[in-house]
């Protein structure tokens, strides 16, 4: 396959090196920055150089840089994709960039489908990106419709490098509410969880429950922000549930009431175990 690969950050890097550890497979990348792009292709982790010329002839072009990146990006690339090719990105939220991404599709006939992949890290950049970061996770894909299964055995196809363990099929309003949830709320919360004065002093007062949840409070603030404007209208239901989860917590405490607070960790307890299905 021929792949390009725009934004060769922590997951554009990690594409590339993934379907270069792959024989038969030739990869163009782009970034911002020319040195990384230098670097990628010194490496070997690419090929050659995405440009106009050669998203032409990608079997599968994958944008993997920030929401209004990606929107800009689509927008002027989009009269030079493979009328043959899909075009999938990989951003944090789907309604905007899939909207834009199925009305070009249709105005210039390639096919687009809207991706995440759930895999990463808190160290970002192409120097921290590997050939196995999404070995065994899962990503999300979002097609233009969902009863084309022809299309999305050749989506499964197109990812197969990749060595996913599993590719949920959703909406891109679906996945946006989801989202809000399962990784929005957990960077939030680790963020705002470190503001304590006691993080300063943890060393040696702390294990595996404090890095679990501080891991993502080191974060790319310029990316979040983004991605939490721009899904605020999920995300802010789900702080308010989680404040009012606190405040009843809070509570139970400051009345000392013992009964109250087993009564709330149990609840937690039990739906820890119900999700987990154990």
């Amino acid at each position: 396959m021929i792949i390009g690969i725009a934004g060769l950050g922590l997951i554009g890097g990690s594409l590339a090196k993934a379907y270069k550890a792959q024989p038969g497979h030739t990869v163009y990348g782009y970034d911002t920055d020319a040195s990384i792009q230098s670097f990628a292709q010194l490496s070997g982790a690419i090929d050659g150089l995405l440009d106009c010329e050669s998203a032409g002839r990608c079997d599968c072009l994958f944008i993997a840089v920030y929401p209004e990146d990606a929107v800009q990006y689509l927008r002027q690339m989009a009269p030079h994709f493979n009328r043959n090719g899909l075009v999938i990105d990989c951003c944090g939220t789907k309604r905007r960039i899939c909207e834009l991404g199925f009305d070009l599709a249709r105005q210039y006939g390639f096919t687009f489908a809207g991706g995440h992949p759930m895999a990463g890290s808190h160290h970002a950049g192409f120097r921290n990106s590997r050939a196995n970061l999404f070995k065994n996770a899962s990503m999300v894909i979002v097609p233009p419709v969902f009863d084309d299964m022809a299309l999305l055995q050749h989506i499964r196809c197109i990812l197969e490098p990749l060595q996913l363990a599993k590719i949920t099929i959703a909406n891109a309003e679906k996945h946006d509410q989801m989202i809000a949830y399962t990784s929005q709320m957990a960077h939030l919360v680790s963020n705002a969880y470190v503001k304590s004065p006691a993080s300063y002093e943890h060393r040696g007062y702390s294990a595996g429950s404090y890095l679990d949840l501080t891991r993502v409070a080191w974060l790319n603030p310029q990316m979040w922000a983004e991605l939490f404007l721009e899904n605020a209208d999920y995300l802010l239901p789900e702080l308010d549930i989680f404040i009012a989860a606190l405040s009843h917590y809070r509570d139970a405490l400051t009345r000392g009431d013992r009964e109250k607070l087993e009564i709330l960790l149990e609840e937690g307890r039990q739906i820890k175990r119900e999700v987990d299905g154990r």
